[in-house]
């Protein structure tokens, strides 16, 4: 299997952008707030720490089989970065599967521009054929359940890290 990468994703309000380092020093600032560590722990990221995951994320998965997909969300009413989305796909025993997630930054929060991004990144890996997409959730994350409920995604039993597993399967 040959690794995906990611392009550019259009929705109605957004763009998402493939991810670059020099997006850190901008995403730095929407990722300031304190609270968005609330559910993931940490605190937010310097622009050098951020440029240094960057680095890392953009270079790739050292695992063939394994594409490492990152975007930052560019909302085009205002012309500026507001959050991020990514997917980790990989091989599983029936395809391709994705694991999902998606962050945004504080002063954007409840305008549905995770929910938009979300159901564009499921297009998207829909037209790449991925077979199945996940994403782990808090159990008390009530506006990331609103997200994955928008885009499809249903709740399972399953739990990782004390985070519930959300699921739908992509039909072509």
């Amino acid at each position: 299997m040959s690794t995906l990468a990611a392009r550019p994703i259009s929705t109605e309000r957004l763009d998402l952008l493939p991810l670059r380092v020099e997006h850190a020093e901008e995403m730095a600032v929407v990722l300031s707030d304190p609270g968005l560590h609330t559910f993931t722990g940490g605190a937010p990221d310097t622009p050098q720490a951020l440029r240094s995951r960057y680095e890392r994320l953009t270079a790739g998965s050292a695992v063939p089989s394994v594409s490492w997909l990152n975007w930052v969300l560019h909302l085009r009413a205002e012309s500026r970065l507001t959050g991020t989305v990514q997917a980790t796909v990989g091989p599983s025993d029936d395809g391709l599967t994705a694991e999902i997630a998606w962050v945004v930054g504080t002063p954007w929060q409840g305008r549905g521009i995770a929910r938009e991004a979300a159901r564009g990144l499921l297009s998207w890996l829909r037209e790449r054929s991925v077979h199945t997409v996940i994403a782990h959730i808090p159990p008390d994350h009530r506006a990331s359940a609103a997200v994955a409920t928008a885009a499809g995604l249903t709740p399972t039993d399953a739990r990782h890290d004390g985070e519930r597993r959300w699921q739908r399967p992509l039909g072509r």
